[in-house]
Formats: structure tokens, sequence, C-alpha cells
């Protein structure tokens, strides 16, 4: 049995700056991941390295060696296990992975494998949850892996459009695991979102773009220039709603 939960909010990161920025304005946990365009893959060495010596707030890594659907090579479950005891050697409080069968099916096997090689780590199965078969029987399969929690926007594109799933969810789970909505999560929707599912956790990128420091640009090739960070007075928003919460 799980104790009873905290209300928190956990920040979806994508560079060193983000994180840092993510940290100062608020945000209780961090989830690392590099390349947003591929949905949060596994972040680089050197970014974890850096990010262990910088942020004091817990990070959860992402362990996907890839963009795209969530079954994976032989070869693959070989590099998410080396990069879950890596992050275990680099002092991480956490860890997000997610493996799925081609069938849609969790394939319990290699999660537990993971789950096992993570602990005494949290481990949050990340939203290879929504492209999951039989969603409640899933959230079963899930907890057989032992896994602390799941984000999850409720099989939908985003958290408010599958609230009433992550409601059901979060009843079936009680207190075997942490049922945590995520994706459009924002100051202006969490409330009704607490309220409809009775979440605990809320997860978000507050995601906002800047320009780089690049002064020269070659306009002849179509590329943005511009850097994933994050809307600090948007995190502050979320925090303070949140601490109203019961």
């Amino acid at each position: 049995m799980m104790n009873e939960q905290q209300h928190l909010l956990e920040i979806c990161v994508f560079n060193i700056a983000t994180a840092i920025a993510a940290q100062d304005a608020g945000a209780d946990r961090l989830e690392l991941c590099e390349n947003y365009a591929n949905g949060g893959t596994t972040p680089s060495y050197g970014t974890l390295r850096v990010i262990r010596e910088k942020i004091t707030i817990p990070v959860f890594p992402m362990i996907r060696p890839r963009g795209g659907d969530f079954d994976c090579s032989a070869d693959e479950f070989k590099a998410m296990k080396k990069d879950v005891l890596l992050c275990k050697e680099l002092g991480f409080e956490g860890v997000v992975i997610g493996i799925l069968k081609p069938d849609g099916k969790i394939d319990i096997e290699r999660n537990s494998i993971l789950v096992e090689l993570a602990y005494p780590l949290e481990v949050t199965f990340h939203r290879a949850f929504d492209r999951c078969a039989a969603p409640l029987q899933a959230l079963e399969d899930i907890i057989s892996c032992g896994c602390q929690r799941i984000l999850t926007s409720g099989q939908k594109t985003t958290a408010i459009e599958g609230q009433q799933l992550i409601q059901q969810l979060v009843h079936q789970a009680g207190e075997r695991i942490i049922i945590m909505p995520g994706s459009g999560v924002k100051s202006s929707n969490i409330a009704g979102l607490k309220a409809i599912t009775g979440a605990t956790e809320f997860h978000t990128s507050a995601r906002k773009l800047f320009p780089g420091g690049m002064q020269f640009i070659n306009h002849d090739i179509e590329e943005e220039h511009f850097i994933d960070g994050v809307n600090a007075e948007e995190i502050k928003a979320l925090k303070q709603i949140i601490a109203t919460f019961k």
C-alpha cells in the first residue's frame, strides 16, 4: 500500500537550461528528456551528468532509445537496461519507462526487468500507456511490474479530453499506484481536472519557445532557430493553484 500522496507538479524538460528554469520556478520534480519532436528520448550522458550537478529536486530521466512506437528490439532493450543502470549510478531519484508488445498489451516481462534493475529508484510508466489496448487491464499489468506511477492523458490527445478514463484509473488504482495526468495541463484547467479525476500529481511541459543566441542565420536553409524552454510564470501559477488542493 502506498502512503497518502502530497500534491505535486512534475515538469517535463528537454535541455539543461530548461531544467534549471523549471526548478527555479518551483517545480517539484522533473522528467528529463531529449527530442521534443519525437515525444522524448533518453538524454545524453553529458546532459545527465550536468543535470545531476545542477539540479537538487528529484529528476526522472526518460529511458527510451528512439522515437516512434513503444515496441523495442533486443538491442534497444539492452541499451535501455544500460541506461537504467547509468541513471542509478549517477544518483537520480527515478526513471521513466514503457514497453508495449506489438498487440498493444503491456510487456510485463521486460518492464519488470527494468523496474528490478532500477530499484530502489522510483519508476514511472510513461504515455506508452495511451497507446496500449485495454487500459484498465493494462493498469493491473503495470502495477504487477512494480511501477510507482502512470503518466497518462486518458488515451486522448489531452488529459482534459481523457479525464473520464483518468477518473476511472484513479478509482481502480486506489493507493496501489499513482495516476498522473499529463498533456495539455494548464493553470486554466488544472483545478477542473483535479475536481473530476481526484489526481494528486500533475505533469506538464509549460513549454515556451525562445530565440537562440546566433547572430548569423542562413535564411536559404529552412529550419527553426528556437530553443525549448519553460514559461516560469505558468509554473508559478500552477503551483499556486495546486497549493489550494485538499
